[in-house]
This record gives C-alpha cells, sequence and structure tokens, in this order.
C-alpha cells in the first residue's frame, strides 16, 4: 500500500441551511484544508474558488457517483471534502459515501470523518420559535428512494405517534400531487386546528416562516426549498411564536 493512499482523507461536512455565519468553525477549516470539494451543483458554488483548490460539481441524483468519485480522490492522496447542505447525515451525503464504501471495500483504508451542520429542520424550528421542543421526527416525502406507499405509512404512524413531524422535500415540479395527498393524511388524522409551519430557505434573503391551521395549508405554499414542520396536539402559538411544550399529558 502507498504512502499516498495513507496520507489520503474523506471529510463529509454539512453547510448548514444557508448562511454562511450558520457553517461551523469545524468546517470552515476542513474547507480551507481541502485539496478537492465535491458536491451538488448548488452547493459547491457556495465553496469560495482559490489556488489549490479543485471543485467538483454534479447533478442532484447522481450521489453514489459522487460519493464514488469522492473516495477515489482520497484513495489518490487527496484531502477530499464532501459538502451537503444541512447536516451530511440527515437526507444528505454521509449515508451515500458509506453506501459506496461497502460496495468498495478496496477504500476501507481511506480516513473518514463526518462534521455535522445545521439542519434546515432545526434552522426553520429556531426561527419559527419550538415547535420541536417534545418529541419529533423527520420524514423525507420524496418517493425518488422508497415508495409512497411507504411514505404515506410513515406519516400515518408519526400522527398516531401523536410526534411532531418535520417534512423534508414536500413538493418538486415531478411529483406536486404528493404534497396535497400528505395534507389530506395530516388533516385526517391531525383535524384542521393543527399548526404547521412552512420555511422556506431559511437564512437566506429569501426567507419565508408561514405558521397556519392545517384547514388553510396548501400545496403551493411548500417547493424544493421548503421545509414544513406539523406541530403535535399541544403546539401553540404564543405571540408571533409557536412552541411545542417539554411535558405531554
Amino acid at each position: 500500500m502507498s504512502d499516498v493512499f495513507l496520507n489520503g482523507s474523506l471529510t463529509i461536512a454539512g453547510l448548514g441551511p444557508g448562511d454562511t455565519a450558520m457553517m461551523t468553525p469545524e468546517v470552515s477549516a476542513a474547507i480551507a484544508q481541502a485539496s478537492d470539494v465535491v458536491g451538488y451543483n448548488s452547493y459547491v458554488a457556495r465553496i469560495p474558488p482559490r489556488e489549490g483548490l479543485r471543485l467538483h460539481a454534479s447533478d442532484n441524483r447522481v450521489e453514489l457517483d459522487r460519493a464514488r468519485h469522492a473516495l477515489q480522490l482520497a484513495s489518490d492522496g487527496g484531502h477530499v471534502v464532501v459538502v451537503s447542505s444541512g447536516d451530511p447525515g440527515v437526507f444528505a451525503m454521509a449515508s451515500a459515501v458509506f453506501e459506496a464504501l461497502e460496495s468498495a471495500p478496496e477504500y476501507l483504508d481511506v480516513e473518514i470523518r463526518v462534521l455535522p451542520g445545521i439542519t434546515a429542520m432545526l434552522a426553520a424550528a429556531a426561527r419559527a420559535g419550538a415547535p420541536l421542543g417534545h418529541d419529533f421526527c423527520a420524514i423525507n416525502l420524496s418517493d425518488n428512494l422508497k415508495p409512497w406507499e411507504l411514505v404515506e405509512r410513515r406519516l400515518q404512524l408519526a400522527i398516531e405517534g401523536d410526534f411532531a413531524v418535520a417534512l423534508y422535500n414536500p413538493r418538486s415540479a415531478s411529483r406536486p400531487q404528493q404534497f396535497a395527498r400528505a395534507l389530506e393524511i395530516l388533516r385526517a388524522g391531525c383535524g384542521p386546528d393543527r399548526l404547521i409551519t412552512f420555511a422556506r430557505a431559511v437564512t437566506t434573503p429569501d426567507e419565508r416562516i408561514v405558521t397556519v391551521p392545517l384547514s388553510e395549508a396548501k400545496a403551493d405554499m411548500a417547493d424544493m426549498r421548503t421545509v414544513v414542520i406539523v406541530g403535535n396536539s399541544a403546539t401553540r402559538r404564543v405571540g408571533r411564536y409557536v412552541y411545542t411544550p417539554r411535558s405531554a399529558p
């Protein structure tokens, strides 16, 4: 095994929800020391270019190819940072890298670090107040990697368990009808008065936070830049804020 191979490294880093102030110092330091940054086009675009840094941007649906490329670069001696928005372990690239590693054991000696970031879910909750103040779960509404029937089942179980729920990837141009169906399930299980928060482009200049009862929620209030937070049965307003009490009846 070569010394070059031994000296390579792979860091999987979360850039936070958008504002550079929300990126952790640990992630900033890793990017400053990187020889290569790998990621989805819009995330790589957030990395300032500098001499000696190679940027490898790719499309959104090639996660495994991107992960394999990063492992190869690291095995060749590069100090590679794979970037995701939010936290890399939440519906992002950390899982993809380890999936690629599982099918390519020749890279098992590559040093891998996962650096956490502030998720869109937590940034959105902070903007709204504290809607995730008690037990909660997160569900990705995209059916790209799982059947829609499973999405519906998990949503129904979250309602039955009276969890607050953060919904990622609620609505896209290719599947506009699915979020409408999710709202139907929520209304049937939670009733019309349950609070739902639409948090779009949190921490960016395009940020928009809107909280309404489920009876007023419409599918076109969400897009792929929106995180949706549905309160539990105790979630309520206090002034302009939304919060979920720490105790349960």
